[in-house]
């Protein structure tokens, strides 16, 4: 028998009880595959992450992640999680005030982490993305859409935003919702989500929308992703990533640094923030990041 060391965060958020929680189980380098399956699903949180020993003296540490469902190759509220806790668990406060930069091990690639920490605030931590995000995939009709969200036709899409889809090491359904109200009423649809969204080969479906719970946000998202055992996230970082897919086709920045907020969980209670830069160049998306707060919220040990 063998006892690890685990801890939770809430992530994309500044206060606990809020954000995305995330499971992170230390020295896992024991486990085998369905161990940490079997893990995550006790968990039943969106994400787990097994922290191992990295391959490469240089690097902090290698991290696997797991859905309920399955493991996935890069996601963004584990990365932010795992980098924070990691620094704060390495590196201790001095003076008030700390900052390291974590480098991470995913199937994805590297990942560097950089973490800012100040005594009595949450931690901060930014990465750029490994990929960047390209189209991927044919999505049926509007209509189908619509079903398969409990919506009507006619509340898929705003200005010059369609659905498409995008992959950014997860692919997934990007479908752009005219209105508030609308992007809270939807859900999934029962059977009609399988022939909109599981036949597709995504992820999951992320719903965004210009319109926000508060001034100064760009987007409001939501993301479904049942087929992963993921009935919705409250902060789906790397599925951010792809959103600057579509920002970069309809909404043709010019050259420069965008930043851009966009909320997501609101409608599960979980409200959660993710900070978005996106950089131009020559007319070319060429570095997106994404960034967080973390703050850790309970500790303990499992038995395996």
């Amino acid at each position: 028998m063998a006892t690890l060391k685990f801890h939770t965060l809430d992530v994309f958020t500044d206060r606990r009880f809020a954000g995305n929680p995330l499971a992170v189980v230390l020295d896992a380098d024991g486990l085998a595959d369905a161990q940490m399956q079997a893990i995550a699903r006790e968990f039943n949180l969106s994400e787990t992450v097994f922290v191992q020993a990295s391959e490469r003296p240089a690097h902090s540490a290698k991290m696997r992640i797991f859905t309920p469902h399955s493991e996935v190759p890069f996601a963004g509220h584990p990365t932010i999680g795992t980098a924070a806790l990691l620094a704060e668990l390495k590196a201790p406060l001095h003076n008030g005030e700390q900052d390291a930069l974590i480098v991470l091990e995913q199937a994805i690639g590297t990942v560097r982490v950089g973490v800012r920490a100040r005594a009595g605030a949450a931690a901060f931590a930014e990465f750029d993305a490994p990929k960047l995000p390209a189209e991927a995939g044919v999505l049926p009709p509007t209509d189908i859409l619509a079903a398969g969200l409990g919506l009507i036709p006619s509340e898929i899409g705003f200005e010059n935003h369609k659905p498409l889809c995008f992959a950014a090491g997860n692919t997934f359904a990007f479908v752009p919702v005219a209105t508030l109200d609308a992007i809270r009423r939807a859900r999934v649809n029962g059977s009609h989500w399988e022939s909109a969204f599981e036949q597709q080969g995504v992820v999951g479906a992320y719903l965004y929308t210009r319109q926000c719970e508060h001034n100064g946000h760009a987007f409001h998202a939501r993301m479904f992703a049942p087929q992963m055992g993921i009935p919705e996230d409250a902060a789906t970082g790397s599925a951010a990533v792809g959103l600057t897919g579509a920002v970069h086709l309809f909404d043709r920045l010019p050259d420069g640094t965008h930043k851009r907020i966009v909320e997501q969980g609101y409608e599960m209670g979980r409200p959660s923030q993710i900070a978005l830069t996106i950089v131009m160049t020559g007319g070319k998306l060429t570095t997106v990041r994404i960034g967080g707060d973390a703050v850790r919220v309970t500790e303990g040990t499992i038995t395996i």
